[in-house]
């Protein structure tokens, strides 16, 4: 956690040193125009004028959510690709391998990745990690930039007194939404990669150079629309997954706050880091609980070879449960639990911070 600070801390200084120059001169500028008007009325509501509009830069100045939630957005993509991705690739061969009629079965995620460690090393934990990269850090920008948007939007006039459930889901459901669209062809390329490799039900002559050559392949041999395969499976696991994760921990948060209003321990950093850590952790672990299946679904679609697989994720659950159960539905779960704790904190802890060194103020 301390690096992600370091990391971010330097990634936003010169960002927070321009901005302040761009404040002071545009505040300096509203204070200081001369009035040519001697009715002392006039010069009244000139000076109130001028106060308005350095509190609406000041706020700008702070929030400038319109760039600002986005950069801080891409960093906690970062840094949750960073903390998850081999947690990831051991999930995405659970559900590749333990769903298949024929294949290698492992044990649990335990055995997947000791035989991952034993027969490429840690370099294969982190295959396709290269399209991840990309894909979370536009993604997670996006997701973080719209729901704080959204949230302000929905808010209006009305008072900050706590979170609120129906500001909050629509603005997580909508950003989940957005994001699907960008997540579903970077997700595809990612998975196809991950389960080549450690007992590789993939064919040699099938198999990708790199992840532009999948994506280059997948769209040769299936048009345009199959980067996109596994679409509706996407869209509703972001579109749930979200609102569960931003409820848990919104709601988390505000009451952890509470307890501290009025202590001295309120708006130091490591405290501040520690909140990060117990709400984006049990607020992945909630979120992941609950859209598991369709990621199952989702993976079994995107790395099904066949073009004519079917893509309706609940005829693929429904599948998927003849032949193994609720097990089956739920293969990766182990693995996913235990990356979506630090993974998502990860996350959190990147955007809090971001945004204190960027100026923002959370309500």
């Amino acid at each position: 956690m301390y690096i992600t600070y370091m990391v971010v801390k330097r990634a936003t200084e010169k960002i927070v040193s321009g901005d302040v120059q761009f404040k002071q001169g545009y505040v300096e500028k509203a204070r200081y125009k001369p009035s040519f008007k001697s009715n002392a009325t006039h010069t009244s509501v000139a000076w109130a004028q001028a106060d308005e509009r350095r509190r609406k830069t000041t706020t700008m100045g702070e929030g400038l959510g319109f760039y600002k939630e986005y950069i801080a957005g891409m960093n906690a993509g970062l840094a949750t690709v960073a903390v998850g991705h081999p947690f990831d690739t051991v999930k995405v061969k659970l559900q590749k391998h333990n769903t298949d009629v024929e294949g290698l079965r492992y044990k649990n995620g335990l055995h997947c990745a000791s035989r991952i460690l034993q027969t490429e090393g840690v370099k294969g934990l982190y295959r396709g990690a290269t399209s991840s990269f990309l894909g979370m850090a536009f993604e997670s920008s996006l997701m973080f930039g719209i729901y704080s948007q959204a949230k302000l939007f929905l808010r209006g006039s009305l008072p900050d007194d706590g979170p609120r459930p129906e500001i909050i889901v629509p603005s997580a459901m909508f950003g989940g939404a957005i994001i699907s669209f960008v997540l579903c062809p970077t997700e595809l390329v990612k998975c196809r990669m991950q389960i080549q490799g450690t007992d590789s039900l993939v064919p040699n002559f099938r198999r990708y150079n790199s992840p532009l050559d999948c994506a280059v392949q997948t769209v040769k041999n299936e048009g345009v629309t199959g980067i996109f395969r596994g679409g509706s499976a996407t869209l509703l696991r972001e579109c749930a997954g979200n609102a569960v994760f931003f409820t848990v921990y919104e709601y988390l948060r505000y009451h952890i706050h509470s307890r501290l209003e009025g202590s001295k321990l309120k708006d130091g950093y490591l405290v501040d880091m520690g909140i990060g850590v117990l709400t984006g952790g049990l607020g992945g672990i909630a979120c992941w609980s609950a859209v598991l299946p369709f990621d199952v679904a989702k993976t079994i679609i995107q790395t099904s070879p066949d073009k004519a697989t079917e893509t309706n994720p609940f005829k693929v659950l429904r599948s998927i449960h003849k032949r193994a159960g609720v097990k089956g539905c739920y293969a990766g779960l182990g693995p996913t639990i235990v990356r979506a704790f630090p993974a998502n904190a990860a996350a959190i802890v990147a955007w809090e911070l971001s945004m204190k060194l960027l100026g923002i103020k959370r309500d």
